[in-house]
């Protein structure tokens, strides 16, 4: 009889201090809502592609994404066949070669390119001359990405990107609802300290969980490298600081562990929906690839994959680096200034 007392005494408890509080109530009735109509309104269509074509033209990047995107009118009529607009000639036809894409068409210069290893290649080349004759055909050669080669920088990242977020916010959290900051700030400890050495440990376990987990995946899979292991490395680090920072900043005055694993999974699902996690945006809708270029893990898939596919040196990613410092550094100053030990202020 008293067990049930008990019971029914910690089971009220744990539902009134649930239901008083009005954000994370809120928050897990929100969230599920927004993931649905996210997935209904990004995914849900009648996808028919059979032939994917890369359409060139350079000299249309500002028209890229707008409704004067260049087309290959002899294959607008065909519904199966997906027409992908870009500006960078050597990066379609590096898609070219990996297999991502079927064709790559140059309209105003008249001019197509296949690939002669990949059967879709000749099938797309097949529909462009049966409808024009117009076109000057140049071949490549290339072999297939897997797409386990091609979907690894996705995986590593996803979990660069939990670990980091969890690993600092949640714990953060945490740490302050138990009172443990509470009797941090009663000893010499800064709090610049306490958050540096939060930032660094995290960091240091996950490029080290990084490189185990690569090494033991490429024994066994054998993984397509073309670029230097040390910029990959580099990428880890930038992008374990510059997320690890970014956890920091949710974490920096949040008391309630059910608000800020509502922050935390807000601010990680949309990056693991759209920035090329599990497939390339190559084909989404232009406003999609622009939105998603606010997350830090887009610019660290990116440089990855481009050094990993396409040999890139530091030169070519670069600008992915100085987009994550920059992140990185903006994180880290708002979040250093709105800490507290206990919250509200305090």
């Amino acid at each position: 009889m008293m067990f049930w007392k008990r019971f029914i005494g910690v089971f009220t408890a744990r539902n009134l201090e649930f239901l008083r509080d009005k954000e994370s109530l809120s928050w897990n009735l929100v969230f599920p809502l927004v993931l649905v109509a996210a997935f209904a309104f990004l995914f849900d269509s009648d996808d028919r592609t059979i032939v994917s074509v890369g359409v060139v033209h350079e000299a249309a990047q500002e028209q890229v994404g707008s409704e004067h995107t260049v087309r290959v009118p002899e294959l607008e009529s065909l519904g199966f066949v997906e027409q992908v607009p870009y500006t960078n000639r050597e990066q379609a036809l590096r898609r070219l070669q990996q297999h991502q894409l079927d064709l790559v068409i140059a309209p105003a210069e008249q001019r197509y390119w296949l690939n002669e290893s990949s059967p879709g290649s000749a099938l797309a080349a097949e529909l462009l001359t049966a409808r024009s004759d117009a076109y000057t055909q140049e071949i490549l050669t290339g072999q297939a990405l897997r797409y386990v080669d091609w979907v690894l920088p996705g995986i590593l990242a996803m979990n660069l990107m939990f670990s980091c977020l969890y690993g600092v916010g949640y714990v953060i959290v945490r740490y302050r609802k138990n009172s443990v900051l509470k009797r941090l700030q009663a000893t010499p400890l800064s709090a610049f300290e306490f958050l540096l050495a939060q930032v660094a440990s995290r960091v240091w376990l996950v490029i080290v969980t990084l490189i185990v987990v690569y090494l033991i995946c490429n024994a066994i899979f054998s993984f397509v490298m073309e670029g230097n292991y040390l910029l990959l490395i580099l990428l880890a680090f930038l992008g374990s600081l510059c997320i690890s920072a970014l956890g920091l900043l949710i974490a920096a005055r949040t008391r309630s562990e059910e608000l800020s694993r509502g922050l935390l999974d807000f601010v990680a699902w949309p990056m693991l929906l759209l920035s090329g996690v599990w497939f390339s945006l190559d084909s989404s809708p232009m406003w999609v690839q622009q939105f998603a270029q606010i997350f830090p893990l887009t610019h660290l898939l990116d440089a990855a994959r481009a050094v990993m596919f396409d040999g890139a040196g530091l030169v070519e990613i670069l600008p992915q680096i100085m987009i994550l410092l920059a992140m990185t550094l903006a994180f880290l100053l708002v979040g250093a200034r709105l800490f507290r030990w206990i919250g509200d202020g305090r």
